[in-house]
């Protein structure tokens, strides 16, 4: 995958920016592999830093989507370019395990948009230092296996998406290292409708293994939203009973409210 820029708002002859993804996608903790080539245009500059900014598009329902920085890597210190010169930084970058997911099984879910932003800082001879950031560049995070399992069971038991977003806020009881977290919504089960709103679903996960948080919303006449949560290892969560746990702690949740 390539993104080519053109750094227009350093004037004429500004420097070109490529940055080559090795893959167009990425699992949370896994490393993401490329280069950025950077080319001079008529003049020498110098190039004081590269940085790549992974972040992520939130639709907010007032306008432009709302962007929230989740990883930031400096990949190149400074160095000169002369004229016309060209210069390939290579770059690793490793995911934060709690990176969002923006796609399931080649899907894109509704709500957010992943990406990179490209950073750029250079001088010229007798001129000030300009900085400039690339659009955002779409990239893909798709689901851990032990993740991909827990959305297998909500396709099983017939649990619509409806949406995913991000909420700027720390879960009860959970390692969390993001000042953020995803919440993946589902439409209430429609036997238990009349019990439950909407079904959310977060992912914490870490290099161990992956928290799993359910939530029911309230309805109007019920106090407080309910909440539960599993924990496995990365090795255990795959062949793990999902579908039972989630059909369980939902009927049993329901239960509860119609008495």
């Amino acid at each position: 995958m390539v993104f080519k820029k053109l750094l227009g708002s350093l004037g004429i002859g500004a420097p070109a920016v490529n940055t080559v993804l090795h893959q167009p996608y990425a699992h949370p903790g896994a490393t993401v592999t490329g280069d950025v080539r950077i080319k001079a245009g008529k003049q020498d500059i110098t190039v004081e830093h590269v940085a790549l900014s992974f972040a992520v598009h939130v639709e907010n329902g007032y306008g432009d989507p709302v962007a929230v920085e989740f990883h930031r890597a400096e990949i190149a210190e400074r160095f000169e370019l002369s004229g016309g010169e060209e210069k390939i930084v290579p770059f690793e970058c490793p995911m934060p395990w709690e990176a969002p997911i923006s796609n399931v099984q080649g899907m894109h879910l509704d709500g957010i948009a992943v990406g990179v932003h490209t950073e750029l800082r250079i001088s010229e001879a007798g001129k000030e230092e300009i900085s400039t950031k690339s659009d955002l560049d779409p990239f893909a995070i798709e689901p851990l296996p032990a993740q991909a399992a827990v959305l297998d069971a909500f396709g099983r038991l017939g649990i619509q998406f409806r949406g995913t977003g991000l909420a700027p806020d720390r879960l009860d009881g959970v390692r969390q290292e993001l000042p953020f977290f995803q919440e993946i919504e589902f439409f209430s089960p429609p036997p238990l409708a009349e019990y439950l709103n909407d079904v959310w679903l977060t992912f914490v996960a870490d290099a161990e293994g992956v928290d799993v948080v359910l939530t029911v919303d309230k309805l109007s006449r019920i106090a407080a939203s309910d909440q539960t949560r599993f924990r496995e290892s990365h090795d255990e969560a795959p062949s793990a009973d999902w579908t039972g746990r989630i059909q369980g702690w939902l009927q049993e949740t329901a239960e509860q409210r119609a008495r």
